[in-house]
């Protein structure tokens, strides 16, 4: 039996894989570690035509300890191979963690810029990874950079964002300003090992807002990402007129609250915003995100969807943390962002049904639709008059049902504000989701343009974890049904036309036999 060596190890090491795989709420054609903990998205990168997702990584029990750097590859971005771990602390200054950081390509050779952790506090440390990107070196003068900037008092201090500009290496570090905000310290290098600190390249305001609301900034910004949403490279001026980027996690005392993106314009050494966003409505459900350009030429994203149960539960159940399935990001002519599953995932539809266009109209107007499912990916395109809402409910149970409806459902609304406006809203109703009370049932709303009120729905659900797009916006979050429900409804109160409904069940992505150390 493998030594336990903390005290949340309760699960030996040896039955782990096991237990997770025997868990009916772990996602089957979503990433997942092969059991353990998995957090952010890290180094995602596309690298001679193979895809590479390396991820936060403890294979020691579903808690955050000791963290490595998990690494899965593809070549279609749907189905996964585990690769060996690429990092792991050592002695030195990443002794007590790997924590999360970008892969560049210095010259041709694979290079991982990450956050190592040591008595408490982090810092820049760099390795080279062989051309296959399976094995990797750590640069013996790790720290490349040896403090945070002196005379700033800093809240934390940590993650990445690499690029060229030029003849120069640029980088940002996830950091906060104490009594001032969160911001990202910008430093310039030629060799990726001695760095330049340039200041910070914009500060939020703490004092703007609510904490508790779903767009307060933060104390701290984590897991910073710049990009330049169209074409041209950073720094440049756009030909189109797209807009640069700046993507950040709110991060507040050690609390992960949401994931948020400024639009504006990067030029010389500042970040001029222009406006601020949410980045996905289920706030911590879609945390830390980390994009890239494939070879192609599509920004990809993909997202932490950290779990809404206890950690005893995690613990139990032998793993924690889901990959969201990679996502497109193109800019909408408001200057904002709209996001979509990679096409590639429809090779995983199975046992199509399409639903003729139909009217839902009356009070309380319902539809039974025939499907049924907890791995399905769902198309709707529906047109809601003003004041119309409409309820798609997944994973019901009728196990003991009563005049009030099934025992569990978890229920995604469409609703269209009053006449006069083009305004709606998308809300997730997790209320009787799950008779569990440990889990978390918080609503996730926000709005969506609706223009005429149409609308392009698409759900994707594997099990536990539901991504929902409405013309583009997403919405993720984790569900936890215990009774097993499958049943797939359909409801309206006032007028709403579905104009086309097409339902696939999605097939598990055939990973194989799987180990905490591949």
């Amino acid at each position: 039996m493998t030594e336990l060596t903390h005290p949340l190890a309760t699960v030996p090491q040896d039955e782990l894989v096991a237990r997770a795989e025997a868990d009916p709420l772990r996602p089957r054609f979503h990433f997942v570690s092969p059991a353990g903990w998995l957090n952010d998205p890290n180094g995602v990168s596309q690298w001679n035509g193979t895809y590479h997702l390396f991820y936060q990584y403890n294979p020691e029990g579903a808690f955050h300890h000791h963290i490595r750097w998990g690494h899965a590859t593809s070549t279609d971005l749907v189905t996964w191979a585990d690769r060996p771990v690429a990092l792991e602390p050592s002695e030195g200054p990443d002794a007590d963690g790997c924590w999360s950081g970008v892969l560049v390509n210095d010259g041709g050779t694979p290079t991982l810029v990450y956050s190592g952790r040591f008595e408490g506090k982090e810092l820049p440390c760099i390795a080279v990874g062989s051309p296959d990107l399976l094995s990797w070196t750590k640069n013996p003068g790790n720290p490349v950079i040896a403090a945070p900037p002196v005379g700033v008092d800093i809240t934390a201090y940590r993650d990445h964002c690499v690029w060229r500009e030029g003849t120069k290496w640029r980088q940002l570090v996830g950091s906060g300003i104490r009594r001032r905000g969160g911001t990202a310290f910008l430093y310039e290098s030629s060799d990726l090992r001695q760095w330049d600190y340039i200041g910070p390249l914009l500060i939020g305001d703490t004092s703007q807002g609510d904490p508790a609301d779903d767009d307060w900034t933060g104390t701290m910004w984590e897991c910073v990402d710049l990009f330049r949403a169209g074409k041209g490279p950073l720094g440049s001026v756009p030909s189109d007129g797209s807009p640069d980027v700046l993507v950040f996690s709110a991060w507040d005392d050690g609390d992960t609250r949401h994931p948020l993106y400024w639009t504006g314009r990067y030029a010389g050494d500042t970040f001029e915003p222009a406006a601020l966003h949410r980045l996905d409505y289920g706030g911590r459900y879609f945390y830390a995100p980390q994009s890239f350009q494939d070879e192609s030429g599509r920004r990809l994203m993909f997202g932490w969807l950290q779990e809404g149960r206890s950690d005893a539960a995690m613990v139990e159940a032998g793993w924690s943390g889901v990959m969201s399935l990679p996502r497109i990001v193109t800019a909408a002519d408001d200057g904002s962002l709209r996001f979509a599953p990679v096409p590639d995932i429809k090779k995983l539809r199975r046992d199509h049904v399409s639903v003729p266009g139909l009217t839902l109209s009356g009070t309380s107007a319902a539809l039974e639709l025939g499907l049924s499912g907890t791995q399905l990916d769902l198309e709707l395109d529906v047109q809601l008059a003003p004041g119309a809402r409409l309820r798609l409910g997944v994973l019901g149970s009728t196990h003991g049902s009563t005049s009030a409806g099934p025992n569990e459902e978890t229920v995604i609304e469409l609703r269209r504000a009053p006449e006069g406006t083009t305004n709606g809203t998308l809300r997730l109703d997790r209320t009787r989701s799950s008779l569990d009370p440990t889990v978390d049932v918080e609503e996730k709303s926000g709005p969506v343009a609706m223009p005429e009120g149409r609308v392009h729905l698409r759900v994707i659900l594997d099990r536990s974890a539901v991504e929902i797009f409405a013309n583009g916006i997403p919405l993720t979050a984790r569900v936890y049904p215990t009774l097993g429900g499958e049943h797939v409804s359909l409801a309206a109160e006032g007028t709403a036309q579905i104009l086309s409904l097409d339902a696939w069940t999605m097939a598990d992505i055939d990973e194989g036999p799987r180990s905490l150390f591949p």
